[in-house]
């Protein structure tokens, strides 16, 4: 069968390096939330997520760094997807790190209408923390069968 674009959303929170300074933390924080009108969906619903986050730090003594999607349909939250991604061992110089990756929502319930959101975090007990520096995007495409 062929795929038929539903709809199509792109959430930019920093276009540019350095457009923002906020400091990651063990609570997830968002960085990007779209909705997706699948009304017009037919079977064989999916949904296709990308995102970009970029973080800096002076000082990383392996800080890992957890990307999570989630699903919000009717009130309730499911997590998607988690990707965890750990910055390398460096002291005394800024490194910048892009965290960018793809995912797949296959079959979600669909409504008609379906909220995305993307969050990073670190896990607790990490007492160096990164701070996001931009760039910030997410994007989500849904597809399905035609309808």
């Amino acid at each position: 069968m062929a795929n038929f674009l539903v709809d199509s959303q792109v959430s930019l929170n920093a276009a540019t390096s350095g457009s923002i300074a906020i400091p990651v933390s063990t609570t997830p924080e968002l960085f990007g939330t779209l909705g997706l009108n699948t009304s017009g969906a037919g079977a064989d619903l999916r949904v296709v997520f990308d995102f970009t986050v970029a973080v800096s730090s002076l000082l990383s003594v392996l800080t890992p760094l957890t990307v999570t999607v989630n699903r919000i349909v009717s009130g309730v939250t499911t997590t998607v997807y988690t990707a965890t991604e750990t910055l390398p061992l460096l002291a005394g110089v800024t490194e910048i790190t892009l965290l960018s990756g793809s995912g797949v929502d296959y079959h979600p319930p669909n409504p008609g209408f379906i909220i995305y959101q993307a969050l990073i975090s670190v896990p607790g007990g990490i007492t160096l923390f990164p701070t996001r520096v931009g760039p910030e995007s997410f994007t989500a495409e849904a597809y399905s069968d035609f309808a």
